[in-house]
């Protein structure tokens, strides 16, 4: 029986995943130094044997990192563990302490934030030009499904990118066309052991929930391929809005400086919303590079902007400590003013 377009797409993107497997440190060439991120899993662990038997390996500088957030009495052994194995390896191994006072809530996000800061301080430390994460195809379908429980936009549905940025550092996923019993198989083969930490059994945590959750959704065809495809789909999607909305400030770009941007409001005018949001939010950043731009708070501050474009009118908000002011014809963004203290 012939096959369908959506079983044609699907082969695509399997073969896709596979030849990405077999040539999966390419995405490492380019970096002259490298700082792995290793947590003791199996998946970093089969990061860092991978990245040994690397023909490149010898031309790279290497290091390993690990963190140890202080949330479990056994984690400082085992990232002590984890160094003895790198050092074996040949690599340099710097322990990471997450320090202070843990949080009560959100503690997994904000774990993530210090540990993310830790590495970063690290690759900048030592002179790494990329942090290397091991996170694997099913991370990556978790991270979709996560974001998909939580309305994401078409960005957020993409997933982790292979390559993204902390601040002056890369950071890189060579393994997200791996599936985790693969990675585990390195080791194996290895004969490397590896730890398990306990936190991914605790329920208190919601992807811990919704991978219970797992067996019941690929029973309704949402299984990790599927999700993968909708990631990959929402990539593509996502690339091409963001082509769009790069020639659409480049039309619309009248000012360009450090303290003001000001865009022509007849060009935006009849710009679809998506490419109006994604317009503002790459201005928003070029006047304040380390704002954060909350996807809910960004559609409203752009539908206010829209409406007042399409009446002619004139609006005035402030977005991510930055003053958006759209009248006259033009639409201008500066540093919005200090807040004054209630204090006297």
């Amino acid at each position: 029986m012939p096959r369908t377009e959506t079983e044609d797409l699907a082969a695509i993107d399997d073969d896709s995943r596979e030849g990405n497997r077999e040539n999966a440190l390419d995405l490492l060439a380019p970096y002259p130094s490298l700082l792995l991120a290793v947590s003791g899993g199996p998946d970093s662990v089969a990061l860092m044997l991978l990245c040994a038997a690397w023909s490149l390996r010898s031309s790279r500088h290497i290091a390993v990192a690990t963190v140890d957030h202080g949330l479990r009495k056994e984690a400082r052994a085992e990232a002590e563990e984890v160094g003895r194995w790198a050092r074996a390896l040949g690599y340099d191994h710097h322990l990471l302490t997450w320090e202070g006072e843990k949080p009560s809530t959100r503690l997994q996000e904000r774990a993530r934030r210090a540990r993310y800061a830790l590495l970063h301080a690290c690759a900048q430390r030592i002179g790494a030009s990329a942090i290397v994460l091991a996170h694997h195809s099913e991370d990556q379908a978790e991270t979709i499904l996560f974001r998909l429980t939580r309305g994401s936009g078409v960005a957020g549905l993409a997933g982790m990118a292979r390559v993204a940025r902390c601040a002056d550092v890369a950071l890189l996923r060579p393994l997200l066309d791996f599936r985790k019993e693969e990675l585990e198989a390195v080791c194996a083969r290895a004969d490397q052991p590896f730890f398990r930490d306990p936190s991914n059994e605790d329920e208190s945590f919601a992807r811990v929930r919704l991978r219970r959750l797992s067996p019941m959704l690929a029973a309704q065809g949402l299984d990790r391929d599927a999700l993968l495809r909708l990631g990959s789909r929402a990539a593509r999607a996502d690339a091409a809005l963001a082509h769009c909305a790069a020639e659409m400030l480049t039309r619309a770009l009248q000012r360009n400086e450090a303290s003001c941007i000001e865009l022509d409001a007849a060009t935006l005018c009849k710009a679809p919303l998506e490419i109006l949001q994604r317009v503002l939010a790459s201005a928003i950043l070029s006047v304040a590079p380390a704002a954060v731009l909350r996807l809910e708070r960004l559609e409203r501050a752009s539908a206010r902007v829209a409406a007042a474009l399409a009446a002619h009118g004139s609006v005035r908000l402030t977005l991510a400590d930055v003053s958006i002011e759209a009248n006259g014809g033009r639409i201008r963004l500066r540093p919005a003013p200090p807040r004054r203290s209630s204090l006297t």
